[in-house]
Order: C-alpha cells, then sequence, then structure tokens
C-alpha cells in the first residue's frame, strides 16, 4: 500500500508562538523535521493551515522541497484525511513539526508492521518524548472523521483510533539502543527549545543531521552538566 509522511505545522501555537519557525543551529525546528524524515524515502507533505500566518509555513516547506496541504485550522483530524486523500495514500505516518529531533528511521520501521499485520494503527513505544511517529491508516482516519465531533479528537487526530476497540492496534518496540521513554525532545515551551539548542550544540554534524542515538548521548551530557552544576551550586549555598 501507498505511504505518506505528514508532517503538521502552524505557527499558531499556544504555549510557544511561531516555534516552528525558531531555529536550532542554522535550521528552522520544521527544516530539521523536515529533513530527518526524508531519510525514510517517503514523501513527506507538510499540512498547514489556511491561515495568512502560515503563508510562512508553507513557503519554508516549498524550500525544503516537501509538498505542502493547506486545510482547517482547528480541524487537524480533518486537514489529514483531505491531505491522505489528495495524494492517494493508503498509509499516513503523522509527524508534528515540534519535533526536531523525531527518528527519521521510524516511519520505515512502523509502515512495514502496519502493512504485515493489517493494523488500522501502529506506534513504537520507548522512544525518548519527541522522536517517535504513528502510522495510521485512511481507512482509520475517515472512520474517526465520521464517528466523532469531539473538538480533542479533532484536534489531536489519532485519540478516537487509539481508544476504540474496534480499531486494530500495534505497540512495538523500537531498537534497544533507541529506548529513552524518560527523555523529552519535543518543543512545547521556550525551555525545551533552549535545552534543544544546548543538545545541538554538543553534536558534530558532518552534512547529514546526527543519527538519534548520537542525539540521545548528546542529551544525556547536557542533562549532566545541569545535573553537575546545581549540585555545585547546593555546595556553595
Amino acid at each position: 500500500m501507498s505511504a505518506a509522511v505528514i508532517l503538521q505545522a502552524r505557527l499558531g501555537s499556544r504555549r510557544l508562538p511561531g516555534k516552528v519557525l525558531e531555529r536550532i543551529g542554522a535550521r528552522t525546528m520544521l527544516d530539521h523535521a523536515v529533513t530527518r524524515l526524508q531519510a525514510s524515502g517517503l514523501p513527506i507533505v507538510v499540512a498547514t493551515t489556511c491561515l495568512r500566518q502560515d503563508d510562512a509555513v508553507a513557503n519554508e516547506a516549498g524550500r525544503l522541497g516537501a509538498q505542502i496541504f493547506r486545510g482547517d485550522a482547528e480541524d487537524v483530524l480533518a486537514r489529514y484525511v483531505a491531505a491522505a486523500e489528495s495524494i492517494d495514500a493508503a498509509i499516513v505516518v503523522r509527524a508534528t513539526a515540534d519535533n526536531p529531533f523525531v527518528d527519521g528511521t521510524g516511519p520505515g520501521r512502523i509502515v512495514r508492521l502496519c502493512g504485515a499485520l493489517g493494523a488500522d494503527y501502529v506506534i513504537e513505544s520507548g522512544l525518548p518524548v519527541g522522536a517517535a511517529v504513528e502510522a495510521v491508516t485512511l481507512d482509520a482516519l475517515r472512520a474517526a472523521a465520521a464517528a466523532t465531533t469531539e473538538p480533542y479528537d479533532r484536534e489531536h487526530v489519532t485519540t478516537f483510533v487509539r481508544r476504540d476497540p474496534r480499531f486494530k492496534q500495534f505497540r512495538a518496540m523500537p531498537p534497544g539502543q533507541l529506548r529513552r521513554p524518560g527523555l523529552r525532545l519535543t518543543v512545547d515551551t521556550q525551555a525545551d527549545l533552549d535545552f534543544a539548542r544546548a543538545v545541538f550544540r554538543r553534536l558534530v554534524v558532518r552534512g547529514a543531521l546526527p543519527p538519534l542515538e548520537e542525539i540521545i548521548a548528546a542529551a544525556d551530557s547536557v542533562l549532566a552538566d545541569a545535573l553537575a552544576h546545581e549540585l555545585e551550586m547546593e555546595r556553595g549555598a
């Protein structure tokens, strides 16, 4: 079955407006996410809104060579269904632009599982927060869109599929070196963005963006230094 990554992005974030175009190193967060996901070899569609402020998101997506779909600002579930239908994708990999350290190898693994198991929904459990993506069939998204009017379900896309027992779901384990469920790599606040920038400064970037295992090691280094600093401050107090 055909598959594609649909990456949702908009400037109107409630906690950190404009974050998807904030820079980590020389790249915007959207650039990090798109470039890492391109490693999957799947088509990348940036699904943003029809709001004028998101013209900047569409322009950045175009610069990165991603396909662009623009839809409803609040009904993200409807936006996903329409985006998938526009490219005839039977399996959708859902990703979000607030995850600049997403595991670019993940889409391939979960799409293969989704097809092999005949599942409606697949996700890997145990990755750092912000590193995982979800695979969901277009049929499941259509069924969810027809069945729920709850604003939470319309905004968060897969929540209805995940809680309704009529859908066949599967949770997989990622490769062992990537299992760090207690590590937060998503960007939701200014503190998250500051941490992501600190992590990226620890990385050695040689052309391609570093793999997730190197990012985990860099994050551990930043956290260890922060803990050592706290202990030093406590001893000096």
